[in-house]
């Protein structure tokens, strides 16, 4: 595949104004608000929506389905994978569901480090798709273009990068660009209805909150496989890319790349973030030179500033109690949020039992509907935010200590390798037995 040879477009492209993909034909809401809605929303003559996908594994290629599931007409027209082979499959996967809607030749499909840069490039819409340790990079530059974005949570892996997406996400509110962030939760009909009944005093001031992601490890890719396979010995860089579920500069460790679902859930909930938290964890079972530097268990007291607690748990050990789920206590009741059940004391019990659409096909209707018909999508910020609340947790088990929110954002630890190729290597590098350092609390250091 094109790895370099199709340069990023300096020109915007002739499409009608509000579609435009530089930042001059997005000048903003104030001066879209003053256009009557038939020269604001995207109805038009011409109104296909490009789209191109950066990152091709099950995640992206899932999202680029569904963003051309949605209504009016979609093309996707560009893709970009650090690994060719998970994007050709992509494409080709695609390409036989959709037949003429994905139109993306060889010479507009791009591997490597960089290829993200022409494909956003070649774009309207953008879906943010690779391990989340990229996203900061990506989303940048997609706003930097104009471009309308999709991205999956989490969006950072460390505080430089939730400081750059927070500032990413203030440019793209200014440049009236709408941005949706795979919280799918938020988009899904029976948690709207639950959170809302909450939050309007269906069981009393809401007091304390739980939430639980304990199953089992999702996958693991070992370096001996994945070497007989590719018939070679493989770089540390692209041993980690390909394994990147248990390295904390790519994945996060998993109370931020999985956990951040149910953290996200009682932000929302509370409409708060903490701030501050204390916590403690581990690698107890999953041990081995395939697993890493990620713990297997966490447990954080997460603290809000009127002194609501959040009390959190994320396992992946087999053989063990299993939950994910979100729950809160209030001072007339209790709800079982995830389940859509609430309790008040002394009243009868609610359940919701609408019907509900795929909460992951939603957030691309409600994206597209917004874009085509200039309506209000601004994610960004608790996309970033959301994040932090779970790497706040991770600071706190990594570390032991009790550690506020602003010592946590403020914090200049960068867990990105200094140079991203084939041939460099990332920050954590195995030992002579193949085992990599993992944290210590009361040693481990993170602001």
């Amino acid at each position: 595949m094109n790895k370099n040879t199709v340069p990023s477009p300096e020109a915007p492209l002739t499409r009608r104004d509000f579609l435009r993909t530089t930042s001059t034909a997005l000048a903003g809401a104030s001066v879209l608000g003053t256009l009557g809605l038939e020269r604001s929303a995207f109805a038009a003559e011409n109104n296909t929506l490009k789209l191109a996908v950066i990152g091709c594994g099950g995640r992206g290629a899932a999202a680029a389905a569904q963003a051309l599931s949605t209504e009016g007409p979609v093309k996707l027209v560009a893709a970009a994978d650090a690994f060719n082979d998970r994007l050709e499959g992509a494409v080709r996967g695609l390409k036989q569901r959709f037949g003429d809607k994905v139109d993306v030749p060889a010479e507009r499909q791009f591997f490597g480090f960089d290829g993200y840069k022409q494909a956003i490039g070649l774009a309207d819409v953008v879906i943010l798709a690779t391990p989340p340790g990229f996203r900061p990079d990506h989303f940048e530059e997609a706003v930097r273009l104009g471009k309308h974005v999709f991205m999956e949570k989490p969006v950072a892996t460390d505080a430089p990068g939730v400081r750059r997406v927070l500032a990413a996400a203030e440019e793209a509110k200014r440049k009236n660009l709408k941005v949706c962030v795979g919280f799918q939760r938020r988009y899904q009909a029976g948690y709207i209805e639950t959170v809302n009944r909450l939050r309007d005093g269906a069981i009393g001031d809401l007091l304390v909150g739980r939430a639980y992601w304990n199953g089992q490890t999702p996958w693991v890719q070992r370096r001996a496989d994945l070497e007989k396979k590719a018939g070679r010995k493989l770089t540390e860089m692209e041993y980690q890319m390909r394994n990147w579920y248990y390295f904390n500069w790519i994945c996060g460790d998993h109370i931020v790349e999985q956990h951040i679902h149910n953290l996200d859930v009682i932000n929302w909930v509370f409409g708060a973030y903490p701030v501050r938290a204390q916590g403690q964890g581990g690698c107890e079972v999953r041990k081995g030179p395939d697993y890493g530097e990620t713990f297997d268990h966490h447990f954080v007291e997460f603290e809000y500033a009127d002194g609501r607690r959040l009390f959190s748990q994320c396992r992946h050990i087999k053989g063990c109690w299993n939950s994910v789920s979100e729950h809160v206590t209030g001072s007339a009741g209790h709800a079982n949020i995830s389940s859509f059940l609430i309790q008040p004391k002394g009243g009868a019990e609610w359940k919701f039992r609408g019907d509900q659409k795929d909460p992951q096909q939603v957030e691309h209707d409600v994206l597209f509907d917004a874009i085509r018909n200039n309506k209000p999508l601004d994610d960004g910020e608790n996309g970033a935010k959301a994040t932090m609340t779970a790497i706040l947790g991770r600071m706190a088990t990594y570390s032991g200590q009790r550690i506020s929110w602003d010592e946590a954002i403020a914090s200049n630890i960068n867990l990105m390798p200094e140079r991203l190729a084939w041939d460099a290597l990332p920050k954590p590098l195995p030992d002579e037995n193949g085992l990599y350092k993992l944290p210590v609390p009361g040693v481990t250091e993170v602001i």
